[in-house]
């Protein structure tokens, strides 16, 4: 093919040197954008990151922290029937007839092969 040899007026050079300008204005300014989305995308992922790692964190502590109230309510419950039985117990021995329970529970307590002295 041959080229014609067309003549180009100064307005069109113009324009095709604004058209150039605006292109590649354009074209930066489309890196510039997938840079800065970049970077916020780096961001959200990073915070994304930290408060998973964050909520993993509290929950190992929620559980450790509940598993040691459990451990103390269970020792609680445990004293809390001992005191009631022995608060029971002494409340007996100032009843009726309670030094005669006193002394039997004192008899279960000594073995039969014990001698045994009774002070009057």
């Amino acid at each position: 093919m041959l080229k014609k040899n067309t003549a180009y007026n100064s307005d069109s050079i113009i324009v095709e040197r604004k058209e150039d300008i605006l292109f590649k204005e354009s074209h930066k300014n489309l890196k510039e954008n997938d840079f800065v989305w970049s970077i916020f995308l780096l961001f959200k992922a990073s915070f994304f990151l930290l408060s998973i790692v964050s909520l993993i964190r509290i929950s190992y502590i929620t559980r450790t922290r509940i598993s040691r109230l459990t451990e103390i309510k269970n020792s609680y419950i445990k004293e809390e029937i001992k005191y009631n039985k022995l608060t029971s117990r002494f409340d007996n021995l100032f009843s009726f007839d309670g030094q005669q329970r006193f002394m039997k529970d004192q008899d279960q307590m000594i073995s039969r092969d014990v001698l045994r002295v009774i002070w009057r």
